[in-house]
C-alpha cells in the first residue's frame, strides 16, 4: 500500500544547492518512490556544539510503497554517493537525509523511529512540514 513519505534534505558542506539538488534528483530515481512536492530550501544554523557552517534544509514528499527501513537503506545510499561519512555526530555534512515522518505509518526500532524523534524540536521541519502540507491538501 502506498504512503506519503517526508525527508528532510540538509547539506553544510561544498556546494550545498547542488547536494541538495543532487539527493532530490537521487531520491526521484529510487524505485517504487515518486516526488509529489517540495519545500523551498532554507538557511538554519548547525544542531549541537561542533563549531560549523550553516545548513540548508529542505523537505520533499514522496508517495512510495517502501517500509521506513527500506526507505532508509536507500537514503543511506544516496548519502554514501553524496559523499557522507559517518563519523561524528552532528558533524558537518555533504548531506543528510532524514525521515521525519510517513502519512499512516509509524516505526520503532533501534535503527529508526517513524515520526523523527526530534520532530517536534526542530522548528524548520514544522516550518517545511507546513508548506508542504498545503501543497498536499
Amino acid at each position: 500500500m502506498d504512503d506519503i513519505a517526508f525527508i528532510a534534505l540538509g547539506s553544510n558542506v561544498g556546494d550545498r544547492r547542488q547536494h541538495l539538488a543532487d539527493a532530490r534528483r537521487r531520491i526521484a530515481a529510487i524505485d517504487r518512490v515518486a516526488v509529489i512536492a517540495v519545500s523551498k530550501i532554507e538557511e538554519t544554523d548547525p544542531l549541537g556544539q561542533m563549531a560549523q557552517d550553516r545548513y540548508l534544509n529542505q523537505m520533499v514528499a514522496v508517495r512510495t510503497s517502501l517500509s521506513p527501513p527500506e526507505l532508509l537503506v536507500a537514503l543511506h545510499e544516496i548519502e554514501r554517493e553524496g559523499g557522507r561519512v559517518r563519523t561524528t555526530r552532528w558533524a558537518p555534512r555533504s548531506i543528510d537525509l532524514d525521515i521525519v515522518r510517513y502519512a499512516h505509518t509509524t516505526w520503532d526500532s533501534s535503527d529508526l523511529q517513524v515520526p523523527h524523534k526530534e520532530i517536534d524540536n526542530r522548528d524548520f521541519w514544522q516550518r517545511e512540514l507546513a508548506e508542504l502540507a498545503e501543497v498536499l491538501i
